[in-house]
């Protein structure tokens, strides 16, 4: 997996750039609490902190950015809120789109779009078609997005290709399920960031993060700025990925 070092540090340390960064965007609701505002409020404020955050991501050379923003298990909500989370997914493409575009940002969005409204399908549409041709960041947006729905649609849509070819569909390997995820063809983030101190992936990418470093923050999204995101690269930088094998320097397997 390439890596990219950069040149200079935070407090004498080095920092390393991975590939491909996914994050848990978390602490929206908890941050407007504390300060006396309604959830609607946190959320407005975590549209800007994506905003910075792509820019950093774009700024230091990541390939692939991945952001949680909306569960599938968010639809038990209370309405309101619901309207107001895609209210603001539209607002961030048709605000932001043209601006992403110039700056070479490629948006993909993963999930299931099964029962989404027309509009949104067609924003979502519309900001895949304008983008697809840009090659400076991926950014994926997951949208009404679970793990555990991704792994059933992948094998549903794998099943039917091997009973159309008239495959047993116990030959399946692990390259053909990757393939066929949200992320097909693309590679697994090397960095999972969870912000507000929560400590759990809550049915994100299950499949991708098998060998992912995972760093939690206890920030809450809306105050997540280039300085956290650096942070998080700082302790990434601390660890020696193995992926199940041996540290020859240690001699010491996972």
């Amino acid at each position: 997996m390439e890596h990219i070092a950069l040149d200079g540090d935070i407090d004498g340390r080095d920092r390393t750039v991975p590939r491909h960064v996914a994050i848990i965007m978390d602490g929206n609701g908890r941050w407007a609490a504390a300060r006396g505002m309604p959830r609607s409020f946190g959320h407005k404020a975590g549209v800007e902190a994506v905003r910075r955050t792509v820019r950093a991501a774009a700024d230091l050379g990541m390939d692939y950015l991945t952001l949680f923003a909306f569960s599938s298990e968010n639809w038990s909500r209370p309405p309101s809120e619901v309207r107001d989370l895609f209210g603001l997914m539209k607002l961030f493409i048709t605000r932001d789109l043209a601006e992403l575009c110039a700056n070479g940002v490629r948006i993909r969005v993963l999930g299931d779009r099964e029962g989404l409204s027309a509009d949104i399908l067609g924003l979502i549409e519309t900001a895949e078609t304008k983008s697809r041709h840009n090659t400076k960041l991926n950014l994926n947006i997951a949208f009404n997005y679970g793990a555990r729905n991704e792994l059933r649609r992948a094998f549903a849509k794998l099943a039917r290709q091997y009973a159309e070819q008239g495959h047993d569909f116990e030959e399946v390997s692990e390259e053909d399920i990757a393939a066929a995820l949200d992320t097909g063809g693309q590679p697994d983030p090397d960095l999972l960031i969870r912000t507000s101190g929560e400590m759990r992936l809550s049915n994100f990418m299950l499949w991708q993060t098998a060998y992912t470093e995972f760093v939690f923050l206890p920030c809450m999204w809306p105050d997540f700025d280039e300085t956290w995101l650096e942070k998080a690269l700082v302790e990434y930088s601390s660890r020696t990925r193995r992926y199940g094998g041996v540290d020859a320097a240690k001699d010491v397997a996972l």
